[in-house]
């Protein structure tokens, strides 16, 4: 498909190898960064997700997204299937449409940008809200998710000790070793997400658990997490004491209100109020508000990830291509 020469360029198609080969990850965080920080300042327009459900573990997903000063909307659409296994797998496209005539420009493989951009958020988030000297850092689940959170993360803090953890032992040992050799990074496996807790600097919830997996007993003071995996109202990774006890972070406020697993179930058991929210991450990066205040507190980012993400990823691969034309 593609449009006539004398009024737009051509449709360009993204697989994933080329999405993969495209998007430069210290580029990607740059971006990412700078994409929140416009969703909170107001220069994004995007609805809230809509979501239709396809059965058990199973749902197509509806994520628009414009950028009102840089001549680029969109939208993802994804399906989200659940194997029953602890693991999640994210299909679709992203469509890009250029901002000035209207024209869609790109559509790149969704499971791949979601991926990248999804693990370059949690980079960007970490760099802003963990300790300086954060050096341990804790992922729980296995896979694709994991795997980009653990050489995203490595790229913003001086990691020493990396631990994984998934309910099979040996699976999560192999991926540790698969870690390891992969960026020569000292990755173990550990049998408890108690386990993995103690002593964390970051922490990083890259789950499909519906129920609680990490609780707040467990975790140390000072510590940063990174809550990724739960996308829906109904779903939560971390409990109801850890998200009372943290400087509570999110990546658009309007979203988790509505489809903020964790910060839901506060909100009903009473530990919590609409104001626990502390700041959306834009507005910390940008300066408008304050993130970590001291060393000993725990602060938590609340992921539920954006087309505007999705968008920015987008943008940043198409220019990439034409600039090398």
């Amino acid at each position: 498909m593609s449009s006539s020469p004398s009024t737009a360029p051509a449709l360009i198609v993204f697989d994933a190898a080329a999405v993969r080969a495209g998007l430069d990850a210290e580029r990607l965080i740059r971006v990412i960064r700078d994409a929140m920080i416009a969703l909170s300042d107001g220069r994004v327009r995007q609805n809230l997700r809509s979501f239709i459900g396809l059965g058990e573990g199973r749902t197509f997903a509806l994520m628009p997204a414009a950028f009102s000063d840089e001549g680029l909307f969109g939208a993802k659409l994804v399906s989200v299937f659940a194997d029953g296994a602890g693991r999640k797998a994210h299909e679709g496209v992203v469509v890009l449409f250029d901002g000035h005539t209207g024209v869609p420009i790109c559509i790149a493989d969704a499971g791949e940008i979601t991926a990248l951009r999804t693990a370059a958020a949690s980079a960007v988030a970490t760099q802003a809200l963990a300790r300086p000297d954060a050096k341990t850092l804790s992922v729980l689940g296995l896979g694709r998710q994991a795997a980009e959170h653990i050489v995203a993360i490595a790229r913003v803090r001086p990691l020493d000790t990396i631990r994984v953890w998934g309910r099979d032992l040996r699976r999560a040992e192999a991926f540790a070793a698969e870690m390891t050799a992969l960026t020569g990074l000292p990755v173990s496996a550990v049998a408890s997400p108690r386990a993995a807790a103690e002593g964390a600097d970051i922490l990083c919830t890259v789950t499909a658990a519906v129920d609680p997996i990490l609780e707040g007993a467990w975790v140390a003071p000072g510590a940063h997490i990174n809550v990724v995996g739960s996308s829906g109202p109904s779903a939560a990774e971390i409990d109801t004491d850890l998200i009372a006890r943290s400087c509570f972070i999110v990546d658009h406020a309007e979203h988790v209100r509505v489809h903020g697993g964790e910060f839901l179930r506060a909100l009903k058991a009473g530990r919590i109020d609409q104001d626990h929210i502390a700041a959306e991450i834009g507005a910390v990066l940008s300066g408008a508000a304050p993130g970590r205040t001291h060393s000993d507190e725990i602060t938590v980012y609340k992921s539920l990830g954006h087309a505007v993400q999705d968008i920015a990823a987008a943008g940043l691969l198409y220019s990439t291509l034409r600039a090398a034309d």
